[in-house]
């Protein structure tokens, strides 16, 4: 079996503000295969940037297991961690100056960043950089447009032929045209490369350019869409959230039945109320679709017992 580019189990994240304890990100189970794009969705506050920084190796996760490829980012040491970011990773972090060196030219920000790594050379970064035309010339990239230095900034991320592409709103600061002119150019490179990503935005027009799009919502996977429209995703303790836009009709504390429908499904009712109308959940997900996503509770759990909006 091949090595996924990236796999969270039970990854847990919590950071402390103002002397409380505060959780980011709260069980995730997702894969990213080799070669595959993913889109990280969700507001703000989700934890997409979170998630995003722990598979850079940038944070520590609290609990749980997260690798990227074969190494294991909750035991890496220093040296791993540099290893990985030569060998393995290529990142794109929101905001163009952290990506680049400001008073180098955009080829020769691609040169440092194949520098001394065997058996790398220019060619892919060149590419990129033609194909979004940045100038060819000594010009700093700090003196650049802002498409221009994105584009820079994904050839630098890219040059190397990382296994995987960590990007964080790659396309925040661009219009329509050079977000488009940008997303073409990582699309066909990562495909061509074979080099899977993962990537955080905003912008459903941008995630819909990946093959698969995952959901976040209080640090949790609510939803995925792999082009056949949203769909709950069942966790590994067996939960499935409660979709958005059915959360007015199921609030905070509901007591719901859960049930075979006899034809591989399930059927969820408001215990309290069996003329509701009935949520089905489809019994032919596939097998290799991400666990995660809020945890159901049993419908004998006190109603008064503090919980986060899961449907029990």
């Amino acid at each position: 079996m091949t090595t996924p580019a990236f796999r969270a189990a039970g990854l847990v994240h919590v950071y402390r503000e103002a002397e409380v304890d505060v959780a980011a990100l709260r069980g995730i189970d997702l894969t990213v295969p080799s070669g595959q794009r993913v889109a990280l969705l969700g507001p703000s506050g989700s934890g997409k940037s979170t998630l995003l920084s722990i598979a850079a190796g940038l944070m520590r996760p609290s609990a749980g297991t997260v690798t990227v490829g074969d190494q294991d980012l909750g035991t890496a040491g220093r040296r791993d961690l540099e290893r990985l970011r030569r060998d393995v990773l290529g990142l794109m972090l929101q905001g163009t100056d952290v990506n680049l060196i400001g008073h180098e030219s955009a080829h020769a920000n691609v040169a440092w960043s194949v520098r001394g790594i065997a058996g790398r050379d220019t060619s892919l970064g060149g590419r990129v950089l033609a194909a979004g035309g940045v100038p060819d010339d000594d010009r700093p990239v700090a003196e650049l447009s802002v498409s221009h230095r994105q584009t820079a900034a994904l050839a630098v991320a890219l040059a190397p032929r990382p296994r995987l592409l960590l990007a964080d709103e790659p396309t925040s600061r661009l219009d329509g045209r050079a977000r488009d002119v940008l997303l073409d150019l990582l699309v066909e490179e990562t495909a061509r490369e074979d080099i899977a990503v993962l990537l955080v935005t905003h912008d459903e027009r941008v995630a819909r350019r990946m093959e698969r799009m995952v959901h976040l919502r209080d640090g949790r996977v609510g939803e995925e869409d792999s082009g056949s429209g949203r769909r709950a995703v069942v966790a590994a303790d067996g939960s499935v959230p409660i979709p958005q836009h059915l959360r007015a009709d199921w609030p905070t504390g509901s007591l719901v039945t859960v049930e075979p429908d006899g034809a591989g499904g399930l059927r969820v009712r408001h215990a309290h109320d069996g003329d509701q109308p009935a949520v089905d959940v489809p019994g032919d997900r596939p097998a290799d679709r991400p666990d995660d996503g809020p945890a159901n509770r049993p419908a004998n759990r006190p109603a008064d017992r503090p919980d986060d909006g899961r449907a029990p």
